[in-house]
């Protein structure tokens, strides 16, 4: 099973319950897509390290060739090329690896070089398989490595996919072909505003998905009047107490230091077998 864990905006507490829901399920792997400030792993002690380097195509112009007709720069939709009087400039870190502007060429005047945008580190925590990639500063999509982490992952029997926050291209990448998402939201006007623009990607994506609330008691009832207004299933609810920030602030899983939490994590999967198994 493929279950990816995201929300509408940073700070919602996806990467907490991720962690958490790691440490109970034990035999699992996850990974973190949130290549930009990837932060699963600093909750685990990583032992037998691996790095990867991770590599995007760039074009390259044969002068000899091009007369500078401006297709391609016309075609690239990220302002990577650019047409002068002179010349092509090709800006490397707005370049997607589409590799379209070779297609455009009608003089075969494009190649490509491989270019080095960021790594994936890999490592284990006791039964869990860590790995996480690291987007280079200036890079400006994180897809390929994303792709890259899913890759090689895809033959895991349970994989946690934590993914970037919002509904980016960088999450629909992330998202995409899992079994189910588990949504992290918060119950303020804030956060119910950004769950309603997850919750529609998912239904276009036709993606199975469940609702936690984390920092309960924090707002108003809005989010559970939404939630049931729209049939949407709430797996379980994680309180705001001082506990909890405690734990996170000192780098816990605090599913370990209560049973409390242990028991809502359980709760959390069963109900995910469920959702899964009727939607077969």
């Amino acid at each position: 099973m493929k279950i990816a864990i995201l929300s509408g905006k940073g700070g919602t507490g996806k990467t907490t319950i991720t962690g958490n829901l790691a440490t109970f399920l034990k035999n699992c792997t996850m990974i973190d897509t949130d290549v930009e400030e990837p932060n699963s792993h600093l909750f685990f002690s990583m032992e037998n390290k691996k790095h990867e380097k991770v590599y995007g195509k760039v074009p390259e112009i044969d002068e000899s060739k091009c007369i500078l007709c401006g297709k391609c720069s016309e075609f690239c939709k990220y302002a990577a090329l650019f047409n002068t009087k002179k010349s092509i400039l090709i800006f490397e870190e707005s370049c997607h690896s589409c590799l379209g502007c070779e297609i455009v060429c009608d003089y075969g005047a494009i190649n490509f070089k491989n270019r080095e945008i960021g790594e994936i580190i890999s490592g284990r925590n006791k039964e869990i398989n860590i790995l996480y990639g690291k987007l280079n500063i200036g890079e400006l999509s994180g897809v390929k490595i994303i792709n890259r982490l899913k890759k090689i992952t895809e033959d895991e029997k349970l994989l946690l996919i934590d993914c970037p926050p919002g509904t980016s291209c960088s999450t629909v990448a992330a998202v995409s072909d899992c079994d189910f998402a588990l949504v992290v939201a918060e119950p303020t006007p804030f956060g119910v505003s950004d769950l309603k623009m997850v919750v529609e990607m998912l239904k276009k994506l036709k993606i199975n998905f469940g609702v936690v609330i984390n920092k309960a008691g924090l707002g108003n009832n809005e989010i559970y009047d939404y939630l049931l207004e729209n049939k949407i299933t709430l797996l379980e609810e994680i309180p705001f107490n001082e506990d909890v920030v405690k734990f996170y602030s000192q780098g816990k899983i605090f599913l370990e230091e209560s049973e409390i939490y242990a028991e809502k994590f359980k709760n959390i999967y069963r109900k995910i077998e469920v959702l899964t198994n009727e939607n077969k």
